[in-house]
């Protein structure tokens, strides 16, 4: 059909008009930065550069957070700053929403940039060893402990309610059937996973979880607490399943954080576990509470009378020690037998503990941190009668499962301390003679979130990672 040239001639027009504008908008979709907050310029350009990348402070469009990479991680780190690492505080500067506006902008023009947390490398280097990354398995889900069988097999929990092998150096797609009921809920779920020392005699395996009751109608959520049980593995089964701790259903609460918790068991043969204080901070110091203590029992569950509160009427017989907010790592030195702890503080007061019998780790009344909204929760941070830490984390690190190093791969680390971050990213490694922290350094930064982190028995080091979920391998790079 012929076109006439008047026709022709305004479609020519239209067309010419309107293209830049469609170019424009289009253009504007991928390049347009975020507007930027009249806070930056004045406070922040100066040390982090008018281009975000760096002048006497670090860059912030490198994908890597030092002090937590999540929003609320973002907000406190400008709020409440980090003055041993040279970040002012200003809270007193910004308004909340002024520290909202800031964090929305560095967020979107990451994103913008399409800017990502650098991968994992293939070797790194630490203080005495190059060592080489392997990743084991990505295919896992909320990884959260870890425990070696024998030198080619190894267990892994996953939160939503699977424990899962991995057989020389690879992740088994099955997982173990018949695991008991958890309440996968907040930081619920199944947790720890522990083998018996004479595992090769009676087979025995150790699991903590959250237990969950009966939910009434008028509970948001089931009252639950942190359980122990055992049981052994056949045909990929799990059987003989024995309970060792249950609490007093009366003292389970309906919160989903600070579960705790973590299996050890000692020279001796006891079993100690820890629960966390499930956000009601007074139970950590009331003996007829289960919630903020380390307990230890006898491996078949049974109560040693030795127990420091075995025969004090009220008190639960298995507390071994209390004043504890969310113990998430414990760890039995390979020579002396002692038993130390790590325990989230709140904002700030991450602890490292050596575990007394008896003895009282203050939470709530004394802390070395403060409330994540900033408010004081308490004035004191030493008190008569109150255990001081062995070392603390000031900010806090989001201190999880720890290991002391045991074997003879990386023979310069012997008996010192690995500490798995979760808010920080890390793995740190703590040289500790008898009960102090002569240094610390950092051997692996920003890979993921770090739940767990255990020696194995050929000697490398496995860490448990949440988001990327994965399981890593780290051993000694050959000498070329």
């Amino acid at each position: 059909m012929a076109i006439s040239t008047k026709k022709l001639f305004l479609f020519i027009v239209v067309i010419t008009i309107i293209t830049p504008f469609l170019g424009c908008n289009q253009e504007k979709k991928t390049i347009e930065s975020p507007e930027r907050p009249l806070a930056f310029e004045e406070h922040c350009a100066t040390c982090h550069g008018s281009d975000l990348r760096g002048e006497i402070a670090q860059s912030l469009l490198d994908g890597s957070w030092q002090f937590g990479a999540r929003k609320g991680d973002l907000f406190r780190s400008i709020k409440f700053g980090h003055p041993h690492h040279g970040m002012p505080s200003w809270g007193g500067v910004f308004s909340d929403a002024e520290i909202d506006t800031l964090v929305d902008y560095l967020i979107a023009e990451e994103k913008r940039l399409g800017i990502t947390k650098p991968p994992l490398p293939d070797t790194l280097e630490t203080q005495d060893y190059r060592v080489d990354i392997e990743v084991i398995s990505e295919d896992v889900e909320a990884p959260w402990g870890i425990a070696f069988i024998n030198d080619h097999k190894a267990l892994i929990t996953e939160k939503p309610g699977r424990l899962r092998i991995i057989e020389n150096g690879v992740l088994r797609k099955d997982s173990i059937t018949g695991i008991p009921a958890v309440q996968f809920k907040g930081q619920g779920g199944l947790l720890d996973v522990y083998v018996d020392p004479q595992y090769e005699e009676n087979g025995w395996i150790y699991l903590s979880f959250s237990h969950a009751l009966e939910k009434q109608e008028s509970e948001e959520n089931a009252p639950a607490m942190t359980s122990i049980v055992r049981g052994k593995i056949q045909d990929m089964a799990w059987t003989n399943q024995e309970i060792l701790f249950e609490a007093p259903h009366e003292t389970y609460r309906t919160t989903s954080h600070h579960f705790g918790s973590r299996i050890v068991i000692d020279p001796e043969g006891y079993l100690y576990f820890s629960i966390g204080e499930r956000g009601f901070a007074d139970d950590a110091q009331d003996l007829s509470k289960p919630n903020g203590k380390i307990h230890r029992i006898n491996r078949d569950g049974s109560i040693p009378t030795s127990n420091p509160f075995y025969h004090k009427q009220g008190a639960l017989p298995s507390i071994y020690s209390f004043g504890h907010r969310n113990p998430q790592g414990l760890a039995v030195h390979p020579e002396t037998g002692e038993i130390w702890e790590a325990e989230h503080g709140p904002l700030g007061g991450d602890e490292l503990n050596l575990i007394k019998p008896g003895r009282n780790y203050g939470w709530p009344v004394i802390s070395y941190g403060i409330n994540y909204n900033g408010e004081i929760i308490t004035d004191l941070t030493r008190k008569e009668g109150m255990e001081q830490p062995i070392y603390y984390w000031k900010p806090s690190i989001a201190v999880c499962g720890i290991d002391f190093y045991h074997g003879d791969a990386f023979a310069k680390w012997k008996n010192q301390l690995m500490v798995g971050a979760l808010r920080f990213e890390e793995v740190q490694l703590l040289d500790v003679e008898k009960d102090r922290v002569m240094y610390q350094q950092t051997l692996l930064k920003n890979g993921g979130r770090v739940r767990d982190v255990t020696g194995s028995p050929d000697g490398s080091v496995y860490v448990v990672l949440n988001n990327p979920d994965k399981i890593i391998r780290l051993s000694p790079k050959p000498h070329m």
